[in-house]
């Protein structure tokens, strides 16, 4: 997430989508991103500078951020916007225009390391996804040597719990339900098969 600096202060702004609106149609419309990032993901951006405005939170970045208000309950607005700010903005890298089909060599090898199959990790995450109660995220994540699939609940991230996220799969409504209404599995299933961007997932290993 980018930073702009104004009056001594560092503002956040919505980064731009890393394609265009309809670029990922026909598995999610460009209606469905439509919404998802220009209300959505930017009322999360817009609330956070709010929030940080005259605080002695308003220079560090938004991982920074992330980070350090995490499990506070003082400070659960900041954490909730900058995390689903940060969330949001990995969400949109982690998907591509005519994505899926295999990872690069390297992270194919270390997900058949600790899932014996790339189907077998796809299975998972699929899982993770669906049995996800309520909103949240599904995520692909590097635990020191090891890649594992976890889910997170509301704005959660894996990066406070010191993993390091690889890709991300939005399950909160609005990112499906104009497409797929109540058919969370079929959306899940449809991102992992056709958009889901393995090489920002291989950019991300350590």
């Amino acid at each position: 997430m980018k930073q702009a600096k104004l009056k001594s202060e560092y503002i956040h702004v919505l980064d731009p989508l890393p394609y265009t609106d309809s670029a990922l149609s026909p598995v999610i419309s460009s209606d469905t991103v439509g919404v998802h990032y220009g209300k959505h993901h930017k009322g999360y951006v817009d609330k956070l500078n709010k929030q940080l405005e005259g605080t002695e939170y308003s220079d560090m970045s938004l991982e920074s951020l992330v980070i350090e208000t995490a499990g506070k309950p003082d400070l659960s607005g900041i954490f909730n916007n900058a995390a689903q700010a940060w969330n949001h903005t990995f969400y949109w890298h982690s998907m591509r225009e005519k994505g899926g089909g295999a990872p690069p060599a390297k992270l194919k090898e270390k997900i058949e390391a600790s899932f014996d199959s790339l189907d077998a990790c796809r299975e998972e995450l699929i899982k993770a996804a669906t049995t996800q109660f309520g909103s949240g995220w599904a995520w692909l994540v590097q635990d020191r040597d090891k890649i594992k699939v976890m889910a997170t609940g509301n704005a959660d991230n894996p990066m406070t719990s010191g993993m390091k996220p690889l890709l991300t799969i939005d399950v909160w409504e609005h990112a499906y339900y104009l497409d797929y209404q109540n058919r969370r599995a079929d959306y899940v299933k449809a991102v992992l098969d056709k958009l889901i961007n393995w090489e920002f997932a291989a950019k991300n290993l350590d």
